[in-house]
């Protein structure tokens, strides 16, 4: 049995954040807020996902950026449901299982689901977040 590799640097976010986002463009819950609402410009968002993430788990301490303010403003054009915020989630644990194991992978897991929890929260109020579910 192939034993999975732990995300240990850039080549491995950039992994984990193509792989979540070439899902999630194709999503019919995600896809149309990324790409018909929110008209994403991938060339300019991506770096700055990789940046975040590289910080989130590696520490890389590169990612400057609101992104809460960023998805207030999402809000703003679009609600965004629970719905949205569980599918976010599976889709990028689903990444991250189909990829990584070990200690940085299982970080990706907790903060995904902390990152999940607090936008939800703050965002549309909903203290059913996804932790209380256990997704």
């Amino acid at each position: 049995m192939n034993r999975k590799k732990d995300i240990s640097g850039g080549d491995d976010i950039r992994l984990l954040v193509d792989g979540f986002y070439e899902k999630a463009r194709k999503d019919p819950a995600l896809g149309p807020i990324f790409n018909d609402i929110a008209r994403v410009d991938w060339e300019h968002h991506l770096p700055k996902m990789y940046a975040f993430w590289g910080n989130v788990l590696l520490q890389k301490g590169d990612y400057s950026g609101n992104p809460m303010a960023t998805h207030l403003e999402l809000n703003a054009l679009t609600p965004l449901k629970k719905a949205h915020f569980d599918r976010w989630l599976q889709l990028f644990r689903e990444t991250i299982d189909e990829n990584f194991e070990g200690e940085v992978a299982e970080r990706a897991r907790q903060r995904s689901l902390s990152i999940a929890t607090i936008m939800q929260m703050k965002i549309i109020g909903d203290r059913n977040s996804p932790s209380v579910k256990g997704i």
